[in-house]
């Protein structure tokens, strides 16, 4: 039996704040359980709802030297939906209304974190053969598992993964105070370690000391090897090239599922989506406010509004976007010049455009069912689960050609009647509006072909039990057998 451990600090359903918790929570479950024994741990945060909270059993607490003083470390365990969850407890470091908030601190709180989880291991007497790390936050993880911690027999043969869910996040300060934090000797502060551009990077040290390094998709595998998108480390991702691969993410096919989900007004599946889909359309322009019409294009977006997702393209050509035949429903907080921008575009435009200014999961659920086509412009995107979720739900992606958007959205062709959705290549905002309205075309001049897209998209397998496969073999192939 193969024994994994993710360490993160975030998993679905306990805390989320983006793709990181789904990947966590869901991908555990999908390992073969006859040859794996994945488990999870993240950070007991005080602001996890208390219905999970009050589950949680106490195993043990121990006391760690960290940053000079003795700290206290509790350890608890919950089992949920048969993969078993460790936190660590320290009310010092995760109280709080949210688990991310000032840098500087949450530089310390997951130094510390590093630190905790490793010392954990033999307390609750599970030998991990992977230790397998999520982002910065995770990333001195590597770095301790060669050092401080390679000593022990209980640790000597412990491999360790880290996974880049998005290389723009790091964990960088200077070098004085990362030393301090980190604890690590001068050595590890060089060019070729932990020290980039005269600063200190947590997720640096991950990067060059992990035993294998995976990311959410193939295209970005291959993008943050180039400057644009390497974010200032595209030379390290290029050195370590032989130890990285491109695993694309999944998303949660029960939770995710027009056939029965909760959310929506009216189910429907791959063959009855022509006739039953259209009744959450209406139920939707009901609801928000639109006009009326089914027959109308409904484009939907729900997103983080900030400048990395292409807004400043939608910006660009809103006016030309939303004319009579087309409706926007926006859902998602962000940026506050990008949330005025969608309200003002409701008023402006009321009966065609809402901006709902806020996020809900059920929502969401509702604008995947009843929209038609489903926009993301983004200007990268390492893997994007919106995608995956809009062709799940027969809703045609339009995309930009980056990151997982590339690999995971296949260019419609309409002389070969091929593909799942629209794709543009170029970050430029007319280019976008052409497959905007290419999409428009198709949809109200070949219907037929339209549809068509939706059995194909509809077709797709983008659960985790993919992803986990590749991830089996990954784990295989660094044990050793």
């Amino acid at each position: 039996m193969k024994k994994i451990l993710f360490i993160a600090s975030e998993a679905v359903p306990f805390i989320k704040t983006g793709g990181l918790a789904d990947v966590v929570g869901s991908l555990p479950k999908c390992f073969d359980k006859e040859y794996f024994d994945v488990r999870v741990m993240i950070p007991k945060y005080l602001c996890i709802k208390e219905e999970w909270r009050s589950k949680m059993n106490y195993i043990s607490h121990f006391y760690m030297d960290y940053m000079g003083q003795s700290r206290y470390v509790g350890i608890l365990e919950y089992v949920h939906e048969g993969i078993t969850f460790y936190f660590i407890d320290n009310e010092g470091y995760f109280n709080g209304p949210k688990p991310y908030g000032d840098w500087l601190y949450d530089l310390e709180k997951f130094s510390f974190y590093c630190n905790a989880a490793l010392s954990a291991l033999p307390v609750i007497g599970f030998q991990p053969d992977i230790v397998h790390c999520h982002d910065w936050q995770t990333g001195l993880i590597p770095v301790y598992l060669k050092d401080r911690f390679r000593g022990g027999e209980f640790f000597r043969n412990m491999k360790s993964v880290l996974t880049i869910h998005n290389l723009k996040f790091q964990g960088v300060w200077d070098v004085k105070t990362i030393q301090r934090f980190s604890g690590l000797p001068d050595y590890y502060f060089t060019p070729d370690k932990l020290e980039a551009y005269k600063d200190g990077n947590m997720l640096k040290g991950g990067i060059v000391f992990a035993d294998a390094i995976t990311t959410v998709s193939d295209t970005y595998a291959e993008e943050i090897k180039m400057p644009f998108y390497g974010e200032g480390l595209d030379g390290l991702m290029r050195a370590r090239s032989n130890s990285l691969r491109g695993i694309v993410n999944g998303i949660d096919y029960d939770e995710f599922n027009p056939e029965t989900d909760a959310s929506i007004v009216q189910n429907y599946n791959a063959k009855t989506f022509r006739k039953e889909k259209i009744k959450n359309k209406l139920a939707l322009q009901e609801e928000l406010g639109l006009q009326v019409d089914g027959k109308k294009f409904m484009v939907g977006i729900v997103s983080r509004l900030t400048d990395q997702k292409g807004l400043d393209l939608i910006q660009c050509v809103m006016d030309e976007m939303c004319t009579e035949d087309l409706q926007l429903v926006v859902l998602g907080t962000g940026d506050e010049k990008y949330e005025n921008m969608f309200r003002h575009y409701a008023w402006k435009y009321g009966g065609r455009v809402s901006a709902n200014i806020y996020y809900s999961e059920p929502m969401s659920h509702k604008i995947y069912a009843a929209c038609d086509a489903f926009l993301m412009p983004s200007l990268f995107e390492p893997c994007g689960l919106s995608q995956l979720m809009a062709l799940r739900y027969g809703t045609v992606p339009i995309v930009r050609e980056t990151g997982g958007l590339k690999d995971t959205v296949d260019p419609y062709n309409e002389f070969e009647s091929t593909g799942t959705g629209f794709s543009f290549a170029n970050y430029n905002a007319h280019e976008m509006l052409a497959s905007i309205n290419y999409a428009k075309h198709v949809y109200y001049d070949k219907k037929r072909e339209w549809n068509k897209l939706i059995d194909r998209g509809m077709a797709k397998d983008y659960s985790w039990n993919a992803s986990a496969l590749k991830y089996q073999e990954l784990y295989d192939w660094l044990i050793g057998y």
